[in-house]
């Protein structure tokens, strides 16, 4: 009775609330938010030692079937065999494992990304039996291009240019350009000192943020540069001939590309030994004359070809070690001797700056250096002598000449305006 009563009692409470009744049995607790899964998340990591594409994707779990789709593709673009270990890559995948996309940055300028065909639409609940589609391609890494003035001097803290531009806050790498450009007038070993002093306006590159500049990505090229060696001032202009090709030009329109570079070093080297008639040899221990110059580096450093030529000789040649030996026009041949390794054959024909060989220390060497020997008519002669007499580089054509100031103008004007006033906003564009 008392059971009725209170059911009763519950109906007409209810009524009076004006909801329906709810039996108590029947009550439920409110229920917990639950938290859903993503659709997509992705893995960002490095390249380890000895992994594969395929090894790669395993290792996230990617389906066999899938995974093995996936290399097919991208090896259809790139040649998977030239994957290097420490480089970024990026994963995306869905909730339940298969990939959306996946990223490789191939160096600074390049990546790979194979991608699901559908994957705009494609959602974790789409459980399609298909065998998946995939497209790959190489896409140029987006950035961001400025241009800066960077400058420096000689002094009693940076004794070189190289040390000058590290105080800078620059690399090495824009010493070994500015060094190329001006390497017909000035010897980098031996004409700089104290005093000296440059300025240049030059494109840098940067990985876009969100926020800021991002991360650096190396230089551009040199636009237009000004160095005072010794109280004189030498100009540099970049300049795109109408053929399309580039080449540096002094304020006059004549080139600054001679002959001959000024060595056959990628970096400023410091002699330990030059061309001498007599000169006391450190193993056979006795005088004899010494036909070249001998250059420090570090071993493996790369040797390049002083100027075009065909390569008459690239072999082991007893107390000279590996040798390359070049013929150039005029009468001349180059010879570099003590080397590790030899990068041309015999019969090619090889460009001013291309590659030949490896600093090494073959043969009777004390230690990994380059001997660097020059020709003329089949004579032995200074090198560093020859270098520094080369005649004038060619000047821009005639019908070029109006094109070449006014860019000439254009470049040496944004520098002296530029480093009068460092605190003005960069040039900034974007680039593909």
């Amino acid at each position: 009775m008392r059971r009725v009563i209170a059911t009763l009692l519950a109906v007409f409470a209810a009524a009076c609330a004006g909801r329906p009744a709810e039996p108590a049995a029947e009550r439920r607790a409110p229920r917990p938010d639950i938290d859903l899964p993503k659709e997509f998340f992705a893995v960002k990591a490095r390249v380890s030692g000895g992994a594969t594409v395929a090894s790669l994707l395993r290792a996230n779990h990617i389906p066999d079937g899938e995974a093995a789709a996936i290399v097919a593709r991208a090896a259809s673009v790139f040649d998977l065999r030239k994957l290097r270990s420490s480089q970024p890559y990026r994963l995306e995948q869905t909730a339940d494992g298969r990939l959306r996309e996946f990223d490789y940055e191939i160096d600074a300028d390049r990546f790979l990304q194979v991608r699901r065909a559908d994957a705009a639409t494609m959602l974790a609940s789409d459980r399609r039996a298909e065998e998946p589609t995939f497209v790959a391609e190489v896409r140029p890494i987006e950035k961001t291009r400025t241009v800066e003035v960077v400058r420096g001097s000689i002094d009693r803290e940076s004794s070189s240019l190289f040390a000058a531009m590290e105080n800078a806050g620059e690399g090495t790498d824009l010493s070994v350009h500015l060094a190329e450009i001006f390497g017909g007038e000035i010897d980098f070993n031996i004409d700089v000192q104290r005093g000296d002093h440059f300025e240049l306006l030059v494109e840098k590159q940067y990985r876009p943020a969100e926020t800021g500049r991002g991360e650096f990505m190396g230089y551009g090229p040199i636009l237009a540069a000004e160095f005072t060696n010794a109280g004189r001032t030498l100009h540099a202009v970049r300049f795109t001939a109408a053929d399309g090709s580039t080449a540096y030009f002094d304020e006059r329109g004549v080139s600054l590309r001679r002959f001959f570079l000024q060595s056959p070093l990628k970096f400023v080297p410091v002699v330990t030994s030059g061309f001498s008639r007599n000169r006391f040899h450190p193993i056979l221990r006795e005088y004899r004359a010494h036909l070249g110059v001998d250059y420090r580096a570090p071993m493996g450093s790369p040797v390049v070809a002083v100027a075009d030529g065909i390569v008459l000789e690239a072999a082991m040649k007893g107390g000279s070690g590996r040798i390359v030996h070049l013929r150039h026009a005029n009468g001349f041949e180059s010879e570099y001797l003590h080397l590790s390794a030899i990068l041309v054959r015999a019969g090619a024909r090889v460009h001013q700056g291309d590659l030949i060989g490896r600093v090494g220390a073959s043969g009777l060497a004390t230690g990994p250096h380059l001997d660097y020997r020059l020709k003329k008519n089949g004579v032995f002669i200074n090198p560093q002598a020859a270098h520094r007499s080369m005649p004038p580089g060619q000047p821009v054509p005639a019908p070029q000449m109006t094109a070449f100031e006014a860019a000439r103008d254009h470049a040496l004007s944004e520098l002296g305006a530029r480093a009068a006033n460092q605190t003005a906003p960069p040039v900034t564009d974007r680039q593909q």
